[in-house]
């Protein structure tokens, strides 16, 4: 199983919003499209300060990543829904994708 774990560094006061968007509109998106959202949220930390939030998602397979991301994020559903709301609260990101037990998306995940 793969495990991709994405930061975001959020812009100054939208912490909150952005959570709220997620949690509330992209993941139940993303989980219709057929994406295991194991976890969202923000950091418990501001490292030097910052703003920061997570989402970690699984897949199958590295081909399974590339192809349901391209599909999700091309789509009209994700473009002329909550893309801006999300996308506009952002100064940055980087995610991380590993190889990891089955067992591990299943510890991370929270209800």
């Amino acid at each position: 199983m793969i495990l991709e774990i994405r930061t975001y560094r959020l812009k100054p006061g939208t912490t909150d919003d952005f959570v709220r968007v997620m949690r509330e509109e992209a993941v139940p998106m993303l989980e219709k499209a057929g994406i295991r959202v194991v976890a969202c949220g923000s950091s418990l930390v501001a490292e030097e300060g910052h703003e920061e939030a997570y989402l970690i998602r699984a897949f199958a397979s590295l081909d399974e990543h590339r192809e349901q991301e391209d599909a999700f994020y091309a789509s009209d559903t994700w473009r002329q829904g909550p893309r801006e709301g999300v996308v506009s609260r952002i100064e940055s990101y980087h995610s991380i994708v590993i190889e990891t037990p089955e067992e591990a998306a299943t510890i991370l995940h929270r209800a």
